[in-house]
């Protein structure tokens, strides 16, 4: 039923820019904070961004603040995530979750595939 579909990810160039996006069907996206994770190589799992439901808050670890922005379009039941200044230690493979309102945590027993993105000269 729920159903998150990446895309966006390829190989680019240190500094250079991508786009994600998140396609959502099968709930109603509008009301469900968002959040983009990401999986290293090492498999280490860590949290890239999250954004309100109306899109009215942005938030950012210090790893990436600055040079990714999160967006959204419910209209279109779509998340983004802007990346530039792409560095090698920004290789990964990107997923996008949404948040619980029952439980205040993501909601990872609906992955999508995710998208991979490699940083390398």
């Amino acid at each position: 039923q729920v159903q998150l579909v990446e895309s966006g990810g390829g190989l680019v160039q240190p500094g250079g820019s991508l786009r994600l996006s998140c396609a959502a069907s099968g709930f109603t996206f509008s009301r469900y904070y968002m959040s983009w994770v990401r999986q290293t190589p090492e498999k280490e799992l860590e949290w890239v961004s999250s954004i309100y439901s109306d899109g009215s808050q942005t938030l950012y670890p210090d790893s990436v603040k600055g040079r990714f922005t999160i967006s959204r379009d419910n209209a279109k039941n779509t998340l983004y995530l802007q990346m530039n200044s792409l560095k090698p230690e920004d290789t990964a493979v990107y997923y996008c979750t949404r948040i619980l309102y029952q439980t205040g945590t993501a909601d990872f027993g609906h992955w999508g595939q995710g998208t991979q993105v490699t940083v390398s000269s």
